[in-house]
């Protein structure tokens, strides 16, 4: 399979070196003027101090026009209540040291962004704008392989990313890392003449040096910002823990995973789990087939949907996110089905300070089998068609979704009154490519039910006011309940299949939903083996398989009903005084000599909460 080769060369000239973000500032306003239009990647590779400079100049002079176009703003935990803020301050200011804060976002927490600064985000981080009028009004709606039109539509004059500085032969190299998604295509623009913008790197020594495309020479720099005051530790969240439910889905997915295919994982324990499945299917067999036939003892898999055997060809990766669960399958031989000497494709990378050690420390042969390269690349099957199709060969492109309706649609990026969650990305294009690709499927990925203020709900809909994917491209659907085979089928058979991987609890209500409706029939009842889909029967399937990760203190206090958390609440009263890490973990949170009554309530529950994960 042939690549698109990025001739980037733009003359010998070294880049202007900067010590201080100050002068980088200065110089940019000198090149460009007032009006800047500033592209940043999305995720971990953004030149925070470049961004910061900036805004501190355009806060202290109105006269400067601030555009900032990026996505995936990283930024600390912050907790809404009390006992979250006492639990999340400690661990934010360990995880998160020395990670400088970028300035806009918090102007726009704060809703102090100054008039002549706009902030375009064409994704966010889950969750983190929710009720921001600013970010919520300047949110792009796109596909991650549309956002470089945008970019170039807007003007651009300025774009500033954190990239890996190498020095061999007396040669310096940089890397553009984690994102060479779009600044790739950027960069062949403006070797082609079509656009013409500053290029602003901030080394970073953390930034581990990725080889292929991303590899670029100094001269591609305008300006190179590098000291050690502006060294930082990367922005590195820990691996989530992977709950008994998303094991389950996990499970699912992997036996949907044909050997000698192609695989896209999403981020979060729901991908770990489906990763933590394949290793389990691939080195302990047996013991995934046994699993397997426990979570689904009435052998309700869809055929052609049923694989179960070790990986002797192997995966291979294109995947718009390097996760960590990839490097989990090439340790554990999964991953290995190699495409002209790649093991793996992806356009951006963000994950644990372990994750960007092992990229670090990877053996160089190792390393330029994971090939880091442009989004277009990745997500599109334009250029190169051809060679892409005989590589992606029974694709499996897995993304997660937060709800999906009664007839197929999957919600993954807003709420109906408008309200964006996180973003589309490149959840459309991975659709998009299974419908057209021999052999391929899309499979949605979502937990049945969640749980917020102690509320269960349904994540299974009968209708929603917001749509992600369209029901017309309906495929794969996987909850911690089973397989749901949609491609193709009648509305009638597609609420079927959607009834069975539900919850029980709300089955009956989706039920008369769709009866009322007439999309089908009075008489249907749901087979007996789809009657008992509740979290006893997933905790039973799995009694006795090695749990990675169980519910954290602060999850089971907000799940927690009245009565657990009375009988919570008794525990951590009637507890003996506290000792060794339980103290520890009390005195981080300011509740080890709680004062006030509010204090010493919630020091309790705490305590019965750890406790109770011992």
């Amino acid at each position: 399979m042939s690549r698109i080769r990025y001739d980037l060369t733009r003359g010998s000239g070294a880049p202007v070196a900067f010590e201080d973000p100050d002068r980088v500032a200065d110089a940019i306003i000198e090149r460009v003027g007032k009006n800047i239009e500033l592209a940043m990647p999305l995720g971990l590779g953004k030149a925070n101090h470049v961004a910061n400079a900036l805004f501190k100049r355009a806060a202290a002079d109105p006269t400067i026009k601030l555009r900032i176009f990026t996505a995936l703003t990283l930024e600390k935990p912050r907790g809404k209540g009390d006992l979250e803020r006492r639990f999340l301050e400690p661990i934010a200011d360990r995880v998160f040291a020395g990670y400088p804060e970028l300035d806009y976002a918090l102007a726009l927490h704060a809703g102090t962004l100054p008039p002549n600064v706009k902030v375009d985000e064409f994704f966010f981080a889950a969750g983190t704008r929710l009720g921001i009028a600013a970010a919520q009004q300047s949110y792009i709606c796109a596909n991650y392989t549309h956002a470089l039109g945008y970019v170039l539509d807007r003007g651009v004059n300025v774009v500033a990313q954190l990239v890996a500085k190498r020095v061999r032969g007396g040669e310096t190299r940089f890397s553009l890392s984690c994102n060479p998604d779009l600044t790739l295509d950027l960069l062949a623009c403006r070797a082609r003449k079509e656009c013409d913008f500053l290029f602003v790197g901030q080394v970073n020594s953390e930034l581990p040096f990725m080889p292929g495309d991303g590899d670029i020479a100094a001269s591609e720099f305008d300006l190179v910002l590098e000291s050690a005051a502006t060294d930082f530790r990367l922005f590195a969240p820990p691996r989530e823990p992977i709950e008994l439910a998303d094991y389950a889905a996990g499970m699912h997915v992997a036996r949907t995973v044909a050997d000698g295919g192609t695989l896209q994982l999403g981020i979060g324990s729901l991908g770990d789990a489906v990763a933590h499945a394949l290793i389990l299917r691939h080195r302990r067999n047996a013991d995934f087939r046994a699993l397997a036939a426990r979570l689904d003892p009435g052998d309700r898999a869809p055929t052609g949907l049923r694989e179960s055997a070790p990986f002797e060809l192997g995966l291979y990766g294109v995947s718009e996110m390097l996760v960590e669960g990839f490097l989990d399958l090439l340790h554990a031989g999964v991953l290995k089905r190699e495409v002209d000497g790649a093991l793996l494709h992806a356009a951006f990378f963000l994950g644990s300070r372990a994750f960007y050690g092992a990229l670090r420390e990877m053996p160089p042969a190792d390393l330029a089998k994971l090939r880091m390269g442009a989004v277009s690349f990745v997500n599109e099957l334009y250029g190169d068609e051809a060679g892409k199709r005989r590589a992606r060969v029974k694709a499996r492109f897995v993304n997660n979704a937060m709800m999906a309706t009664l007839l197929g649609a999957a919600i993954s990026d807003a709420l109906e009154n408008g309200q964006v969650v996180s973003g589309v990305g490149g959840q459309y294009n991975f659709v998009a490519q299974s419908f057209v690709l021999e052999d391929a499927r899309s499979i949605i990925l979502l937990r049945a039910t969640r749980t917020a203020k102690r509320r269960t709900t349904s994540n299974i809909l009968w209708n929603y006011g917001h749509t992600t994917i369209p029901r017309h491209l309906r495929d794969i659907v996987v909850t911690e309940y089973g397989i749901a085979d949609l491609r193709g089928k009648s509305d009638r058979d597609v609420i079927a299949s959607m009834l069975a991987v539900a919850d029980s609890r709300f089955q009956d209500e989706l039920l008369r939903r769709a009866r009322d409706a007439g999309k089908i029939e009075r008489g249907f009842e749901l087979p007996a083996a789809c009657r008992d889909n509740t979290l006893e029967r997933i905790a039973r399937a799995l009694e006795g398989a090695r749990d990675e990760g169980l519910l954290p203190a602060l999850k089971l206090l907000r799940a927690a009903s009245p009565p657990r958390l009375a009988r919570l609440l008794a525990r951590g009263f009637f507890s003996s005084a506290p000792s060794g890490e339980l103290r520890d973990c009390l005195a981080r949170m300011g509740l080890e000599h709680p004062s006030s009554a509010t204090a010493r309530v919630e020091a309790a529950l705490l305590t019965a909460a750890l406790e109770s994960r011992r």
